[in-house]
């Protein structure tokens, strides 16, 4: 069985990592002390514009290496639910980012000084401060956040439905290893 390129593989790891540290870190935001928050804004907001970064790569870098096709003797809706998963998934992985540095440029918190990208890069300032687009905005970007927090319950059922009841091999095209 075909298996991933290296560098998708670690494309995908790497986006596993940003989504485990931006997804917790931005659920509990709302129930940190006001004086702690900006911290967690910078490792949420830095770790989503990581992950828009990486997953752009990722995109191009499929351009070149596209994933290898599924075996024969997966079925066409288990097919059609796994493209839909992964598609999904994608297109909310690059908009969820930017979902998020509209939100809080809209609140009036561009990130620089204490909130910049990685705590230390500011990015510039696009918009004054609009509450009313901020809670639009934001509200999108929350249910964004469950959205993909769903697509992952999917995803890794998926993976453990291929892994344990049909015992095909699907999860070695992304770790590698023996069938």
């Amino acid at each position: 069985m075909q298996e991933y390129s290296t560098g998708s593989k670690w494309f995908h790891w790497i986006t596993v990592a940003l989504l485990a540290l931006a997804w917790p870190v931005g659920f509990v935001i709302s129930y940190i002390k006001e004086d702690a928050k900006t911290a967690f804004y910078t490792v949420h907001e830095s770790a989503g514009l990581l992950i828009l970064l990486v997953v752009l790569a990722r995109l191009a870098w499929r351009l070149r290496y596209p994933p290898p096709p599924l075996p024969d003797h997966v079925p066409r809706p288990l097919r059609r639910a796994a493209a839909g998963v992964h598609h999904s998934l994608y297109a909310l992985l690059v908009l969820q980012p930017i979902l998020g540095f509209i939100a809080t440029n809209a609140w009036g918190f561009p990130l620089r000084g204490d909130s910049a990208f990685l705590g230390i890069i500011d990015l510039p300032k696009f918009m004054e401060a609009n509450e009313a687009l901020a809670g639009a905005v934001q509200l999108a970007h929350r249910i964004g956040g469950y959205a993909i927090l769903a697509l992952l319950v999917f995803h890794i059922g998926g993976v453990i439905f291929h892994q344990a009841i049909r015992r095909d091999g699907i999860l070695q095209r992304m770790v590698g290893g023996p069938t």
